[in-house]
């Protein structure tokens, strides 16, 4: 078991501790389940209150918030909780499952595939041909990585992802369980007797940058022609779908279910909110906010912060709701008037 002086992990966040620097802790736990050698934290004030009944000896506190350590108990004061908090969870976590650097003996690996030496290809993988995996890479069992895809280095694949023919992964990227990546973009058109429906092949790829992480259940289909690109250090959460010939910036952000429709761009530092989506051969900004479950229908100028469907700017749509609350009211007064 990892334990810790709360004085050490207040110097691992580099915050300013009061109270009891000799509290011992061995793990990290929500404010009303604490025990006494749990770490807690306190980011929002509503739950400032809860400190006095918890259990915990220690907790993470915003700097802006007034609270007291109390008798035999700590706090580390930090001008971000939830960063620190992100700090304090690093230290504590176990190591990740086994995946030791070769190729297990029930991976099947093409003769002509390239994999480097240092990097681990676990039990039941498929390695197409022409494949080449960079050092440090590893694949859990069961991946499947089709003919001509690069891999890059000290990138980790989990199990039960596809990765389709002709694909680029850059280096340290996280491509979490059941990914799809490079799967035919939708694209149908009407037959010309009208009587069914005529495939558009797809012949493009997909590129992803160094740094990307993507959740599990997530798609990025492959482009039509041309490429489906995701910018370096982009984060895409669980069940995501990003259509054909997308083009995301850097840094971008997507939060669980939301999607992308063919040909969308997203600019660098984008954050979509749970069940945004965005129509097709739309633009959106640089640093632009989109609420959840927002549906961006034309362009964004960089920089704003959208809600609602058809997503607008936050403050127009809330003045809108708060007005639509009133017209029941209103229908009243203009009915009796009559």
């Amino acid at each position: 078991m990892k334990t810790f002086s709360i004085e050490a992990i207040n110097q691992a966040i580099g915050g300013t501790l009061t109270g009891n620097p000799a509290v011992l802790i061995t793990g990290v736990e929500h404010i009303s389940e604490a025990t006494e050698n749990q770490l807690t934290f306190i980011g929002q004030k509503k739950y400032v209150k809860l400190w006095h009944d918890s259990s915990a000896l220690a907790a993470i506190v915003l700097d802006s918030l007034d609270i007291q350590p109390g008798r035999d108990r700590a706090l580390t004061s930090v001008a971000d909780a939830d960063l620190a908090l992100a700090q304090v969870l690093t230290l504590f976590a176990p190591e990740p499952p086994k995946c030791e650097a070769g190729i297990h003996s029930t991976a099947v690996i093409d003769s002509t595939a390239v994999i480097d030496a240092a990097a681990a290809i676990g039990a039941g993988c498929y390695i197409g041909p022409g494949v080449v995996i960079g050092p440090g890479t590893k694949l859990y069992p069961n991946v499947t990585v089709l003919d001509e895809t690069r891999i890059g280095s000290q990138t980790v694949i989990w199990s039960g992802a596809v990765i389709r023919e002709r694909c680029r992964i850059g280096n340290d990227c996280i491509i979490h369980p059941n990914v799809t990546i490079g799967a035919d973009g939708f694209g149908y058109r009407p037959s010309p007797d009208g009587r069914g429906l005529v495939k558009t092949p797809q012949i493009g790829t997909v590129e992803i940058g160094d740094g990307v992480e993507i959740g599990a259940g997530s798609c990025v289909d492959r482009g039509k022609f041309s490429a489906t690109s995701i910018g370096d250090g982009t984060k895409i959460d669980n069940l995501v779908q990003i259509a054909h010939n997308c083009r995301l910036g850097r840094s971008c952000v997507m939060a669980g279910q939301s999607g992308l429709a063919g040909s969308v761009t997203l600019g660098d530092g984008v954050i979509m909110g749970g069940g945004a989506r965005v129509n097709d051969h739309v633009t959106v900004g640089a640093g632009v906010k989109i609420g959840g479950n927002a549906g961006v229908v034309s362009d964004v100028a960089p920089g704003k912060t959208l809600i609602g469907m058809p997503a607008d700017d936050h403050r127009q749509t809330l003045r809108l709701w708060a007005a639509q609350k009133k017209l029941p009211d209103l229908i009243k007064q203009i009915t009796k008037s009559k």
